[in-house]
């Protein structure tokens, strides 16, 4: 059974940076397209950075330029630094490992609040 291990999440002043951690405790076999969601009180769940197994890349309008998303598939692991933090991005950010068919792996969220 595949854990997805969160890590990286906190109090955070706004304009200061946090890089997520998210790792396998278990083996994910083949590639897998990864993403970050996050869900914030009295909103839905969003993506937030994705990475597909081809390598494309998409970001949520309101990270673009501020968040990226890196994957080491060698140790199944995957990070999102995340920088000029708002107040806005506080929420429970989820990771995700997803194969198409095989399986859909998410972690147990890490609470990020930025405070102003």
């Amino acid at each position: 059974q595949v854990q997805l291990l969160e890590s990286g999440g906190g109090l955070v002043q706004a304009g200061g940076s946090l890089r997520l951690s998210c790792a396998a405790s278990g083996t994910i076999f083949g590639i897998s397209d990864v993403g970050w969601y996050r869900q914030a009180p009295g909103k839905q769940r969003e993506l937030v950075a994705a990475i597909r197994s081809r390598g494309s890349t998409n970001y949520a309008d309101s990270v673009m330029g501020r968040f990226t998303i890196f994957r080491s598939n060698t140790n199944n692991t995957m990070y999102l630094q995340m920088n000029t933090l708002k107040p806005e991005d506080s929420a429970v950010y989820y990771c995700n490992f997803h194969r198409a068919g095989w399986y859909d792996y998410w972690g147990q969220g890490t609470q990020v609040t930025v405070s102003s």
